[in-house]
Protein backbone atom coordinates (compact mmCIF):
# COMPACT_ATOMS: atom_id res chain seq x y z
CA UNK A 1 0.00 0.00 0.00
CA UNK A 2 1.33 3.48 -0.85
CA UNK A 3 1.97 6.09 1.43
CA UNK A 4 0.14 9.22 0.66
CA UNK A 5 2.60 12.26 -0.16
CA UNK A 6 2.54 14.87 2.57
CA UNK A 7 0.67 18.19 0.65
CA UNK A 8 3.52 20.57 -0.46
CA UNK A 9 3.58 23.99 2.13
CA UNK A 10 2.98 26.77 0.16
CA UNK A 11 6.31 28.75 0.01
CA UNK A 12 6.79 32.01 1.79
CA UNK A 13 8.52 35.27 1.34
CA UNK A 14 12.04 35.55 2.62
CA UNK A 15 14.15 38.66 3.39
CA UNK A 16 17.64 38.82 3.23
CA UNK A 17 20.01 36.23 4.32
CA UNK A 18 16.80 34.28 3.72
CA UNK A 19 15.11 34.86 6.91
CA UNK A 20 11.24 34.26 6.89
CA UNK A 21 9.21 38.17 6.75
CA UNK A 22 5.97 38.16 8.66
CA UNK A 23 3.80 40.89 8.14
CA UNK A 24 3.10 42.77 4.40
CA UNK A 25 4.02 46.34 3.54
CA UNK A 26 0.18 47.61 3.58
CA UNK A 27 0.26 46.32 7.64
CA UNK A 28 2.25 47.44 10.41
CA UNK A 29 4.29 45.25 12.18
CA UNK A 30 2.65 43.29 15.39
CA UNK A 31 4.30 42.76 18.81
CA UNK A 32 4.43 39.22 17.89
CA UNK A 33 5.21 39.75 14.07
CA UNK A 34 8.79 39.57 13.95
CA UNK A 35 11.61 36.89 13.42
CA UNK A 36 11.66 34.52 16.04
CA UNK A 37 15.63 33.32 15.18
CA UNK A 38 17.41 34.02 17.99
CA UNK A 39 16.56 35.85 21.05
CA UNK A 40 14.30 38.95 20.78
CA UNK A 41 14.05 42.37 22.32
CA UNK A 42 11.70 45.27 22.86
CA UNK A 43 12.30 47.18 19.60
CA UNK A 44 12.34 50.27 21.49
CA UNK A 45 15.55 48.99 23.47
CA UNK A 46 17.40 48.11 20.47
CA UNK A 47 17.00 51.22 18.98
CA UNK A 48 18.22 52.66 22.60
CA UNK A 49 21.33 50.46 22.70
CA UNK A 50 22.42 51.63 19.31
CA UNK A 51 22.57 55.09 20.65
CA UNK A 52 19.86 56.98 19.11
CA UNK A 53 18.31 58.03 22.30
CA UNK A 54 17.03 57.19 25.71
CA UNK A 55 13.67 54.58 25.48
CA UNK A 56 11.27 56.69 25.62
CA UNK A 57 12.98 59.15 22.99
CA UNK A 58 12.81 55.75 20.92
CA UNK A 59 8.49 55.52 21.91
CA UNK A 60 8.00 59.14 20.52
CA UNK A 61 10.23 58.12 17.31
CA UNK A 62 8.38 54.67 16.56
CA UNK A 63 4.68 56.39 17.20
CA UNK A 64 6.26 58.77 14.73
CA UNK A 65 6.05 56.23 12.22
CA UNK A 66 9.49 56.65 10.91
CA UNK A 67 10.76 53.15 12.03
CA UNK A 68 10.57 50.20 9.99
CA UNK A 69 10.95 46.48 11.07
CA UNK A 70 11.38 44.32 7.71
CA UNK A 71 9.73 46.67 5.58
CA UNK A 72 6.85 47.61 7.79
CA UNK A 73 6.18 50.20 9.97
CA UNK A 74 7.00 49.23 13.79
CA UNK A 75 4.57 49.57 16.42
CA UNK A 76 5.82 50.38 20.51
CA UNK A 77 6.48 47.27 21.96
CA UNK A 78 7.11 45.28 18.81
CA UNK A 79 10.08 42.77 19.72
CA UNK A 80 12.82 42.06 17.33
CA UNK A 81 15.93 39.53 17.00
CA UNK A 82 19.02 39.32 15.42
CA UNK A 83 17.85 38.97 11.84
CA UNK A 84 15.62 41.29 11.58
CA UNK A 85 16.07 44.20 9.37
CA UNK A 86 15.52 47.78 11.73
CA UNK A 87 15.67 51.21 9.69
CA UNK A 88 15.01 54.33 10.85
CA UNK A 89 14.03 57.34 8.53
CA UNK A 90 14.90 54.40 5.84
CA UNK A 91 18.70 54.13 7.70
CA UNK A 92 19.52 50.66 8.70
CA UNK A 93 20.14 50.34 11.82
CA UNK A 94 22.32 47.44 13.14
CA UNK A 95 21.18 46.00 16.47
CA UNK A 96 23.42 44.78 18.98
CA UNK A 97 22.76 41.82 21.36
CA UNK A 98 21.95 42.60 25.15
CA UNK A 99 25.62 40.99 25.63
CA UNK A 100 27.64 43.06 23.20
CA UNK A 101 29.42 46.04 25.38
CA UNK A 102 28.55 49.72 24.30
CA UNK A 103 31.67 51.98 23.22
CA UNK A 104 32.36 54.31 25.87
CA UNK A 105 34.77 57.07 24.99
CA UNK A 106 36.71 59.43 27.03
CA UNK A 107 37.59 63.14 25.08
CA UNK A 108 39.58 66.02 26.94
CA UNK A 109 37.97 68.91 25.47
CA UNK A 110 39.43 72.13 25.18
CA UNK A 111 38.14 75.59 25.92
CA UNK A 112 36.89 76.79 22.64
CA UNK A 113 34.54 74.05 21.20
CA UNK A 114 31.19 73.36 21.59
CA UNK A 115 29.02 70.13 22.32
CA UNK A 116 26.97 70.20 19.56
CA UNK A 117 26.37 68.88 15.82
CA UNK A 118 25.09 72.26 14.35
CA UNK A 119 25.86 75.71 15.53
CA UNK A 120 24.84 78.56 13.21
CA UNK A 121 27.97 80.98 14.85
CA UNK A 122 30.41 77.77 12.89
CA UNK A 123 32.32 77.35 16.30
CA UNK A 124 34.46 74.26 16.12
CA UNK A 125 32.68 71.25 17.43
CA UNK A 126 33.61 68.60 19.60
CA UNK A 127 31.86 65.70 17.61
CA UNK A 128 34.49 66.83 14.68
CA UNK A 129 37.29 65.29 16.64
CA UNK A 130 35.90 61.51 17.71
CA UNK A 131 36.14 58.72 15.30
CA UNK A 132 33.98 58.30 12.48
CA UNK A 133 30.87 55.31 13.59
CA UNK A 134 28.59 53.32 11.35
CA UNK A 135 25.22 52.07 12.69
CA UNK A 136 24.58 54.24 15.68
CA UNK A 137 25.57 57.33 16.98
CA UNK A 138 28.18 59.06 19.02
CA UNK A 139 26.30 60.36 22.44
CA UNK A 140 27.51 63.28 25.47
CA UNK A 141 27.40 62.41 28.14
CA UNK A 142 26.25 65.59 29.74
CA UNK A 143 28.07 68.62 28.35
CA UNK A 144 30.91 71.23 28.86
CA UNK A 145 30.14 74.80 27.93
CA UNK A 146 32.25 76.63 24.97
CA UNK A 147 34.92 78.08 28.05
CA UNK A 148 34.85 74.76 29.97
CA UNK A 149 37.68 72.12 29.26
CA UNK A 150 38.33 68.70 30.54
CA UNK A 151 36.72 65.00 30.96
CA UNK A 152 33.34 64.68 28.31
CA UNK A 153 32.36 60.96 28.03
CA UNK A 154 30.50 59.20 24.53
CA UNK A 155 29.07 56.42 24.31
CA UNK A 156 26.93 54.50 21.82
CA UNK A 157 24.08 53.05 24.29
CA UNK A 158 21.45 55.60 24.80
CA UNK A 159 20.69 53.73 27.94
CA UNK A 160 23.64 54.20 29.67
CA UNK A 161 24.12 57.30 28.49
CA UNK A 162 20.62 57.97 30.74
CA UNK A 163 21.90 56.16 33.47
CA UNK A 164 24.92 58.49 33.83
CA UNK A 165 23.22 62.14 33.21
CA UNK A 166 19.42 60.95 35.21
CA UNK A 167 19.33 63.47 38.30
CA UNK A 168 18.00 61.02 40.40
CA UNK A 169 21.07 58.38 40.57
CA UNK A 170 23.36 61.42 41.61
CA UNK A 171 26.62 60.80 40.48
CA UNK A 172 29.24 62.76 41.19
CA UNK A 173 30.98 65.19 38.93
CA UNK A 174 34.51 66.86 40.42
CA UNK A 175 36.26 70.10 38.95
CA UNK A 176 39.34 72.10 39.12
CA UNK A 177 38.24 75.54 39.52
CA UNK A 178 40.81 78.53 39.24
CA UNK A 179 39.38 81.82 40.68
CA UNK A 180 40.34 85.07 41.72
CA UNK A 181 40.23 85.54 45.06
CA UNK A 182 40.61 83.81 48.19
CA UNK A 183 37.61 81.58 49.59
CA UNK A 184 37.33 81.94 52.89
CA UNK A 185 35.45 79.74 55.88
CA UNK A 186 31.97 81.45 54.95
CA UNK A 187 32.56 81.03 51.60
CA UNK A 188 33.22 77.08 51.89
CA UNK A 189 30.54 76.75 54.39
CA UNK A 190 27.75 78.34 51.97
CA UNK A 191 29.12 75.94 48.97
CA UNK A 192 28.57 72.82 50.86
CA UNK A 193 25.04 74.05 52.33
CA UNK A 194 23.59 75.18 49.40
CA UNK A 195 23.06 78.52 47.71
CA UNK A 196 19.53 79.52 46.20
CA UNK A 197 20.14 80.25 42.57
CA UNK A 198 17.14 80.78 40.24
CA UNK A 199 16.54 77.40 39.62
CA UNK A 200 16.77 75.87 42.70
CA UNK A 201 19.18 75.10 45.59
CA UNK A 202 22.85 73.88 44.29
CA UNK A 203 25.48 72.75 46.72
CA UNK A 204 28.84 71.27 46.74
CA UNK A 205 29.41 67.72 48.06
CA UNK A 206 32.99 68.37 49.19
CA UNK A 207 35.25 71.68 48.48
CA UNK A 208 38.85 71.18 48.88
CA UNK A 209 41.40 73.67 48.32
CA UNK A 210 44.53 73.11 46.58
CA UNK A 211 47.09 76.62 46.96
CA UNK A 212 47.64 78.92 44.31
CA UNK A 213 49.38 81.78 43.15
CA UNK A 214 49.00 85.58 43.57
CA UNK A 215 45.53 86.27 42.81
CA UNK A 216 44.72 83.05 41.70
CA UNK A 217 43.49 80.24 43.88
CA UNK A 218 42.94 76.59 43.08
CA UNK A 219 39.97 74.07 44.71
CA UNK A 220 38.41 71.05 43.68
CA UNK A 221 34.96 70.89 43.88
CA UNK A 222 32.20 67.64 43.88
CA UNK A 223 28.77 68.03 42.74
CA UNK A 224 25.95 66.18 42.17
CA UNK A 225 24.20 68.04 40.00
CA UNK A 226 24.60 69.07 35.75
CA UNK A 227 22.37 72.21 35.22
CA UNK A 228 23.56 74.82 32.42
CA UNK A 229 26.67 76.60 34.06
CA UNK A 230 26.13 75.05 37.56
CA UNK A 231 29.55 75.86 38.85
CA UNK A 232 30.23 79.09 37.72
CA UNK A 233 26.90 80.12 39.21
CA UNK A 234 27.62 79.45 42.37
CA UNK A 235 30.89 81.04 42.46
CA UNK A 236 29.77 84.19 40.60
CA UNK A 237 26.80 84.53 44.23
CA UNK A 238 29.54 84.44 45.97
CA UNK A 239 31.49 87.29 44.34
CA UNK A 240 33.82 85.30 42.19
CA UNK A 241 35.30 85.15 38.98
CA UNK A 242 36.31 81.95 37.41
CA UNK A 243 39.23 81.84 35.41
CA UNK A 244 39.67 78.29 34.14
CA UNK A 245 37.17 75.04 35.19
CA UNK A 246 38.08 71.82 34.27
CA UNK A 247 36.15 68.55 35.00
CA UNK A 248 38.08 66.21 36.15
CA UNK A 249 35.99 63.16 36.95
CA UNK A 250 32.62 62.03 36.13
CA UNK A 251 31.20 59.04 38.04
CA UNK A 252 33.98 56.46 38.54
CA UNK A 253 35.80 58.10 35.21
CA UNK A 254 38.60 60.08 35.66
CA UNK A 255 40.31 62.28 33.13
CA UNK A 256 43.66 59.89 32.16
CA UNK A 257 46.91 62.25 32.69
CA UNK A 258 48.56 61.73 29.69
CA UNK A 259 45.48 62.41 27.34
CA UNK A 260 46.53 65.65 26.08
CA UNK A 261 43.50 68.33 24.95
CA UNK A 262 41.36 67.14 21.73
CA UNK A 263 42.80 63.20 22.19
CA UNK A 264 40.02 60.33 22.90
CA UNK A 265 40.91 57.39 24.27
CA UNK A 266 38.48 54.42 24.21
CA UNK A 267 37.86 52.03 27.36
CA UNK A 268 38.60 48.59 26.73
CA UNK A 269 36.03 45.61 27.58
CA UNK A 270 37.67 45.20 30.93
CA UNK A 271 37.17 48.42 31.34
CA UNK A 272 33.66 49.02 30.08
CA UNK A 273 32.64 46.11 32.40
CA UNK A 274 33.84 47.95 35.48
CA UNK A 275 31.81 50.79 34.25
CA UNK A 276 29.04 48.84 34.10
CA UNK A 277 29.67 46.88 37.47
CA UNK A 278 30.02 50.06 39.56
CA UNK A 279 26.67 51.49 37.44
CA UNK A 280 24.81 48.55 38.78
CA UNK A 281 25.43 49.05 41.95
CA UNK A 282 24.91 52.70 42.14
CA UNK A 283 22.21 53.16 39.46
CA UNK A 284 20.04 50.61 39.09
CA UNK A 285 17.99 50.78 36.20
CA UNK A 286 15.59 53.49 36.09
CA UNK A 287 11.52 52.67 35.61
CA UNK A 288 11.04 55.30 32.69
CA UNK A 289 13.47 57.92 31.59
CA UNK A 290 12.18 61.34 30.07
CA UNK A 291 14.17 63.42 27.74
CA UNK A 292 14.11 66.53 29.94
CA UNK A 293 15.76 64.89 32.64
CA UNK A 294 19.09 64.63 30.68
CA UNK A 295 22.45 66.55 32.03
CA UNK A 296 23.90 69.76 30.59
CA UNK A 297 26.77 72.19 30.79
CA UNK A 298 28.34 72.72 34.00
Amino acid sequence: MKKRSAPARRARPSGAGGERVRGGPAGKVRRDEVAESGPSQKLQKVLAQAGLGSRRDMELLIASGRVAVNGAPAVIGARVGPRDQIKVAGRLIHASSETRLPRVLLYHKPEGEIVSRDDPRGRPSVFERLPAITGAKWISIGRLDFNTCGLLIFTTSGELANRLMHPRFEVEREYAVRIMGQLQPPHLQRLTQGIELDDGLARCESVELRGGEGANQWCHVVLKDGRNRIVRRMFESLGFTISRLMRVRYGNLALPPRLKRGQCYELSADETQRLLAWLAAVAPPPRELRPSDRGVRA
